[in-house]
């Protein structure tokens, strides 16, 4: 529970106050929402009935906001409303962290790992043989952390994720529950009598710093070598990553995207939900894809949206779709 008053609020957030600087918040509530004890914002001019209406003790404005009625809750002037609401609940999740040493009663730590400083373990984590977690880390509780990885500091771990023998995770990376970095990929040989041969697995997957994977996500190591996981990645939930696959800096896909093996995503992209990559292909930097497509080929072009499944330039999609809507009318 948060515990500011508007004044301490106009310091975070570099503003000034009208109204009472002693009022007290201990929530957030959208403005339409607003409700005694509650911070809201208002930013988008479509909700203005509701700042002379809203309940709310603290309400964030722009700094240029002139009211046409009175105002009930204290306002904050800040330059940026809604910039200042995205930085203030950073520094509420800041300080509910509190980074501190803890090692739950039930957690199993080899001896010969070795944790830097504050890191945090909750109940029923394993942490194996020679792994290396640095400073200020939080596991929550029943992580599995195989022998001889290797995670940087500031990272937060959440409840049920496995994380398979040797990988590297970079600093600043946060693992929500139950995703699974380092499984087998979907290795199979055919063989003569129809059956199918396992193909063993010995790479591992390296993810860099600022990266955030979501809940469920799969991330199957490499044959040989590495996946990897750029610098500032987003990951949503359900998402699968298989196995040799490297994906560029700074790319994000929302959930159930799908990417066969050996793919290489480009820097800065943006994937929609559910879209699926072809395997051994090649993806140019600052390519935006729309939900539900099919990357069935290499886009060599850099900055290309594309839409459909096999997916095409968007006009060429939206042309093509014109003409399939209107065959289907006849």
């Amino acid at each position: 529970m948060i515990q500011l008053t508007a004044k301490q609020l106009a310091e975070i957030l570099r503003g000034t106050v009208e109204g009472d600087p002693e009022v007290r918040i201990t929530t957030f509530a959208k403005i339409e929402h607003g409700k005694p004890g509650a911070l809201s914002f208002y930013a988008n001019p479509k909700y203005e009935q509701y700042v002379y209406t809203s309940k709310s003790s603290v309400l964030l404005v722009n700094a240029d906001f002139e009211p046409k009625q009175e105002v009930g809750p204290t306002m904050i002037r800040v330059e940026n409303a809604y910039n200042a609401v995205a930085e203030l609940l950073k520094y509420v999740s800041d300080q509910k962290k509190m980074y501190r040493r803890h090692r739950a009663w039930s957690c199993r730590i080899a001896c010969s790992a070795k944790l830097g400083r504050k890191v945090s373990v909750g109940a029923g984590t394993v942490i194996g043989k020679n792994c290396r977690i640095g400073d200020y880390g939080i596991i929550h509780s029943n992580v599995t952390i195989g022998e001889g990885t290797v995670i940087g500091h500031h990272c937060i771990i959440y409840p049920g994720v496995v994380i398979y023998p040797g990988m590297k995770i970079g600093d600043n990376v946060i693992l929500h529950a139950n995703c699974v970095i380092g499984s087998d990929g979907f290795g199979n040989a055919p063989q003569p009598d129809g059956s199918w041969k396992k193909i063993e697995h010995l790479g591992n997957v390296v993810i860099g710093n600022d990266v955030e994977i979501g809940s469920g996500t799969t991330i199957d190591r490499a044959e040989m070598e590495s996946t990897i996981i750029g610098n500032g990645v987003r990951l949503d939930n359900l998402c699968q990553i298989a196995h040799n696959v490297v994906i560029g800096d700074n790319t994000v896909m929302a959930a159930q995207c799908g990417v066969a093996g050996s793919a290489v995503i480009g820097k800065n992209c943006i994937f929609g939900g559910q879209v699926g990559i072809m395997g051994h292909i090649k993806i140019a930097d600052n390519t935006t894809v729309g939900a539900q497509a099919g990357i069935a080929g290499p886009v060599r072009k850099s900055g290309q949206i594309l839409l459909g499944s096999p997916a095409i330039p968007h006009m060429l999609y939206m042309r093509s779709y014109a003409k399939f809507k209107q065959a289907g009318e006849e």
